[in-house]
């Protein structure tokens, strides 16, 4: 196991007991607390740094690959195809999918969304964050 393997994991599991206090107890006081700082999402971002730190050539990889002749996306993937640019890639969508995640809690709770829609959100939020939002969005504000 290497930096990036434990990096993977450990942003990945990061998100674990924030997701679950939204997810099983959303009115609860104590997950209010829980996630009411910036710690559920710090760790993972704290993770991407710690891999742009170990391998800085990655990130400047990343933006040489502009003037690169075969072009941007090419350069794009060619960074993100290394070990530890799919570890610094995860750790960026971890961090936004409990961030996205948080607000559609925060947002149920202020709106008095149903239970059940609300734990659907949340459940897709961090699992496929597109899909939660969008449960969110069209059973929260198409009655409106």
């Amino acid at each position: 196991m290497d930096i990036y393997d434990i990096s993977f994991i450990f942003s990945t599991f990061w998100v674990g007991p924030f997701w679950i206090a939204m997810l099983i107890n959303p009115e609860k006081e104590k997950t209010k607390k829980l996630l009411s700082g910036p710690w559920f999402f710090l760790g993972p971002i704290a993770f991407w740094f710690l891999i742009m730190g170990y391998n800085p050539q990655g990130l400047i990889d990343l933006f040489s690959g502009s003037s690169d002749s075969t072009g941007f996306i090419e350069g794009l993937a060619a960074s993100v195809g290394t070990k530890a640019g799919i570890t610094a890639t995860w750790a960026h969508m971890v961090a936004g999918d409990i961030f996205v995640t948080r607000w559609i809690w925060r947002k149920s709770l202020e709106i008095k969304s149903n239970i059940w829609v609300t734990r659907l959100s949340i459940f897709f939020g961090v699992m496929l964050m597109p899909i939660g939002l969008g449960i969110f969005a069209v059973s929260n504000f198409s009655k409106k």
